[in-house]
C-alpha cells in the first residue's frame, strides 16, 4: 500500500494547522484493529433484540408531551424540555385524570420537595384508564416506596 493518499491530505492541510490535527490521518496499516461494518451491525441487531430489561414498560404521548417509565426510571419530555429520573431519585409518582376531559396528569416528586408534572391529552377517555393501569404496573414492579 502506498502513502500517496496520506501525503495528499497532509499537503492539503494549511501550514498553520499543527501535526496534532493530522495525526489521525494515515494508512489503514497504522490503524488499530477495528471491527468491520458487518460486525457493528450484528452487535446493534443483538442489542435491539435484547431491548430493555424484561418487565413492564409505560409509554404515553400526545402531540407535545411524552412520558416513559421502565426499568431504568422515568423520562418526561414536553416540547423542547426533557428530564430523566432514576428510580432511586424519586420520592413519589402520582397520576390523575381530568374530571370531564381527556387530560391525564403524571407528577414526579423528588426527595428535595420538587415536583415535575406533565399533562397529556388522551385520544379518548378509555385510553386514560389503560394508561393508569400500565403506569400502576410499572410502579408496582420498579418503585420502592419504603424509606431507606
Amino acid at each position: 500500500m502506498t502513502d500517496a493518499p496520506q501525503d495528499a491530505v497532509r499537503d492539503a492541510v494549511p501550514d498553520e494547522v499543527s501535526d496534532e490535527a493530522t495525526e489521525g490521518v494515515g494508512s489503514d496499516a497504522d490503524a488499530p484493529d477495528a471491527p468491520d461494518a458487518s460486525e457493528g451491525q450484528d452487535a446493534a441487531e443483538d442489542e435491539a433484540e435484547a431491548g430493555p430489561a424484561d418487565g413492564p414498560v409505560f409509554e404515553a404521548a400526545d402531540r407535545r408531551g411524552r412520558i416513559v417509565a421502565d426499568a431504568e426510571g422515568v423520562r418526561l419530555s414536553y416540547d423542547e424540555e426533557a428530564c430523566e429520573f432514576r428510580w432511586d431519585e424519586l420520592a413519589a409518582v402520582e397520576s390523575a385524570k381530568g374530571r370531564f376531559g381527556k387530560r391525564f396528569t403524571v407528577t414526579v416528586h423528588t426527595p428535595d420537595r420538587r415536583w415535575y408534572p406533565i399533562d397529556l391529552l388522551a385520544p379518548d377517555r378509555g385510553r386514560i384508564a389503560a394508561w393508569e393501569a400500565e403506569l400502576d404496573a410499572v410502579l408496582d414492579a420498579y418503585f420502592d416506596d419504603e424509606a431507606p
